[in-house]
């Protein structure tokens, strides 16, 4: 019972301070590289409760994926970031005003639980204890939540069509492939016959 206990302090101990370090530090790279020991950490915390699956999500996702992309777009775009926190004291009051509306939220969130700790467990449908916590998140995921499952990949399947029309750029100088013409082409327009005469050259 100690083991789990030093574990659980250890992992939520770094977790915090990670994600303290990532709006501390100066350095966007350097924040990155704190996001991504976050996720790691919050990672461990899933095992710890069992969640597997959420783990390995967190760290094949999060970190595998969309933090990695940040530090590339961190270090590619080589932004300016004095120029931007320019105009940091103009956002102030804007950002203290959602900064207290989320820790009311928090609090609110807190408060409940502590009144009526029965509260998370009524939304909750009983997990058997015959499978796996994997196959368990499956069997809910794609038989109770499967149409609002397939709503958001359509949804993100819009968006990333959309991304693309929105970013792509036609180059009037550029050769590009024209499927109907390579499917419509003949003989005739796709080989010239030439005769040459001997020891002469096209």
């Amino acid at each position: 019972m100690i083991l789990p206990a030093l574990f659980f302090y250890l992992f939520a101990g770094v977790c915090v301070a990670s994600a303290f370090m990532v709006i501390a530090a100066k350095n966007p790279v350097h924040s990155v590289l704190f996001l991504i020991l976050a996720f790691v950490n919050a990672s461990g915390l899933f095992v710890l409760m069992g969640a597997e699956f959420l783990a390995m999500i967190l760290i094949v996702v999060y970190v595998g994926a969309v933090a990695v992309l940040f530090l590339f777009v961190v270090m590619m775009l080589d932004v300016d970031f004095a120029e931007l926190r320019q105009g940091f004291l103009q956002y102030l009051p804007v950002g203290a005003l959602v900064g207290v509306v989320f820790l009311v939220e928090l609090l609110l969130v807190v408060g409940t639980w502590v009144i009526g700790p029965g509260i998370p467990r009524a939304i909750t449908a009983p997990i058997p204890q015959a499978i796996t916590n994997t196959e368990a998140l499956g069997r809910v995921l794609y038989t109770q939540y499967i149409y609002y499952f397939q709503a958001a990949g359509l949804i993100l399947l819009v968006a990333m069509i959309g991304a693309i029309v929105l970013t792509l750029r036609h180059r009037p100088n550029v050769k590009r492939q024209n499927i109907s013409d390579q499917v419509a082409r003949t003989r005739a327009t796709a080989i010239d016959v030439v005769k040459v005469r001997p020891g002469q050259g096209l």
